[in-house]
């Protein structure tokens, strides 16, 4: 199987997928799958805009809205995960995953799904750790702090992912698991990002959460975005251990390193994305938990019954004749539609693949549950290790040139 993996693609959809044609043509070959390591930017109208963190001056509705459309239909099937610039009501409204487009899939906030026989699994967001203990708070419309924590990563969904037990082929995050940078060459990457060398030498750059994730799960493969620049290295998990291949690339700039091919070894196709049985269990048995608070949550100590809701799963499948995800639906009007600019879609939207979703492994549906306060949340609002400087990681200066 080909794969293809991006970096970030920060709404380029036409010339990623004009590039990729073209290393079609001149390597005469035909790529089976793309994967987008975040800053997607599935943005469908202008309400849109107003829930992607980026300035004002920057917020553009680039090229997703024609392929929400079906004016454009993605040439290959895309897989995407969410970063730091995104617009977040929509991947809200797609918490657990679906086609934000057709034949293009966002893996939701944490995610595992199937293409052929290849495991894919993933973590949209950025890590902060002031974040990551507290629930999914955030309701649009959001408010200024409320924009750059949405796309925090919070330990339930962390969690969710630690519970997988089979191998996973693919695992792939917006920023780097921390760390990552001791097993390449570490000294390359501060020469073209000097601002980077503290963190660097000291272990502190990218994701602890990543981190654990990639210490529990080990994958052959793992692929990130994030801090715009290619980066590989090779991890060895203990003596005579498994290893994982780390690569990171770009964003879609010319003459940027943002667009990779590798083969993956795989059963012949056609291909096609398909449900995880292990992860439709997982979601079953950890909804009980889902967390909508900005109180401090703690998952370690949670002990759940993982083999039956396993076989419900499995019957649930067998008897449905299919572990295809629900169709794409769009939810609101694109861009360019008259009631585009009519329609107030500000707050939450119910997305009509998502309640299926939930109807169909017997869930309620909580994403537009107002958030619970606990006696101490509120002082939240003033908490002192907010910076909003902090999130933007990305360079300032990738904007102006895009």
């Amino acid at each position: 199987m080909k794969i293809a993996v991006e970096g970030c693609m920060h709404g380029e959809l036409d010339n990623v997928y004009s590039t990729l044609k073209y290393l079609e043509e001149v390597e005469n070959t035909k790529v089976d799958l793309l994967i987008c390591c975040g800053d997607f930017q599935a943005v469908r109208n202008k309400n849109d805009l107003d829930s992607v963190n980026v300035k004002a001056k920057y917020r553009n509705m680039n090229s997703f809205w024609k392929y929400y459309t079906g004016q454009v239909i993605a040439p290959v099937p895309t897989v995407f995960i969410g970063g730091n610039h995104e617009a977040s009501n929509y991947l809200w409204e797609l918490y657990y995953g679906g086609w934000a487009a057709p034949n293009i899939y966002f893996l939701g906030f944490a995610g595992v799904i199937k293409f052929g026989n290849i495991r894919i699994a993933g973590l949209s967001g950025i890590y902060k750790e002031y974040s990551y203990h507290k629930g999914h708070y955030e309701r649009a419309p959001y408010n200024e702090k409320e924009i750059r924590s949405i796309y925090h990563v919070r330990e339930y969904d962390v969690y969710k992912l630690m519970q997988i037990e089979e191998p996973i082929d693919i695992f792939i995050s917006h920023d780097w698991p921390r760390g990552i940078t001791k097993y390449g060459d570490w000294e390359k990457l501060i020469s073209q990002k000097p601002f980077f060398k503290e963190e660097v030498i000291e272990g502190m750059l990218g994701s602890k959460a990543a981190a654990e994730l990639l210490d529990k799960l080990r994958p052959p493969f793992w692929f990130s975005g994030h801090l715009h620049c290619k980066f590989s290295a090779i991890i060895q998990h203990g003596e005579g251990g498994t290893a994982t291949k780390f690569l990171a690339l770009d964003k879609c700039l010319p003459g940027r390193k943002f667009l990779q091919v590798i083969d993956i070894e795989s059963e012949c196709g056609p291909f096609e994305l398909l449900y995880d049985e292990e992860w439709l269990a997982i979601t079953r048995k950890c909804n009980s938990m889902f967390p909508l608070t900005r109180q401090p949550t703690l998952f370690r100590n949670q002990q759940l019954d993982s083999e039956g809701h396993r076989e419900w799963v499995r019957n649930l499948l067998k008897e449905r004749e299919s572990s295809k995800p629900f169709d794409f639906t769009s939810s609101v009007p694109a861009y360019g539609h008259p009631l585009s600019s009519a329609t107030d879609s500000s707050g939450h939207v119910r997305n009509p693949q998502t309640e299926a979703f939930l109807q169909l492994l017997e869930l309620p549906y909580l994403l537009d549950s107002s958030p619970t306060w606990g006696s101490n949340d509120r002082t939240f609002d003033d908490d002192s290790e907010y910076s909003a400087a902090a999130d933007d990681v990305d360079d300032e200066e990738d904007f102006e040139e895009s």
